[in-house]
């Protein structure tokens, strides 16, 4: 790193320094993020030590947990009946996160090794969703082929059994149950701001543009970029 570039990290880092932002907002949106995310015990304990009230029943997570907890597990079954017992119209007036659910469901087979069970559960739960909807062909057309290879997890479908693709559908079927609970779009505040801040850092990437890069949000840490 140039001299110039150490000058230009450090009078971004005092920029930072300088913005002010309530220690009260900060914690609001920490404990908006952990509610939202349903790590309850994360949000008791940051309760005790900010004295920030969340602003449902932290007992009302458990429901979300067990469902998050059963798709993560890859009891996708198990995750659909928890829901259908807690919102019984939830995966009837979405459909694409049903087929999501189906899907994984399907690739749970395929993971086990079960392939002609694999076979019979996509021909007769899932075949016709993609019959209205190209994008869900395509998905269950990815899904399919794991069944071309010997080993799928050699495949270049393989993404589809990493444990991020149950997280994945995991926060979409948890942000769903918060909309319908909550009647609203529950995306926490401080992910839409790190979004932002990727999508930023990105657009300035492409166009060249020389900076100071945010390379952990968790720190966080700083790069110059030319």
């Amino acid at each position: 790193m140039s001299y110039n570039d150490r000058e230009s990290t450090k009078e971004w880092e005092d920029r930072l320094k300088d913005f002010y932002i309530k220690q009260e907002d900060l914690n609001r949106l920490i404990m908006e993020y952990l509610v939202n995310e349903g790590f309850k015990e994360a949000a008791e304990k940051f309760q005790e030590e900010s004295g920030v009230e969340p602003e449902v029943e932290l007992s009302t997570l458990d429901n979300r947990i067990q469902i998050r907890e059963a798709v993560q597990q890859g009891n996708i079954e198990e995750s659909i009946n928890l829901v259908n017992q807690l919102h019984p119209e939830l995966l009837d007036n979405d459909r694409y996160l049903y087929f999501h659910l189906q899907q994984l469901h399907l690739i749970e087979l395929i993971r086990n090794g079960k392939i002609e069970e694999a076979l019979t559960f996509a021909q007769n739960k899932i075949s016709e969703a993609g019959e209205t909807n190209p994008e869900v062909l395509n998905e269950l057309e990815r899904t399919l082929a794991l069944l071309a290879f010997e080993k799928p997890l050699q495949s270049p479908f393989s993404d589809l059994l990493d444990q991020t693709h149950r997280q994945k559908i995991a926060s979409e079927l948890n942000a769903a149950i918060l909309r319908i609970e909550h009647k609203q779009n529950q995306n926490p505040r401080m992910m839409n701001l790190l979004k932002l801040i990727l999508w930023a850092q990105s657009e300035l990437d492409k166009r060249n543009v020389g900076y100071t890069r945010m390379t952990d949000l968790s720190t966080p840490k700083f790069e110059a970029r030319n």
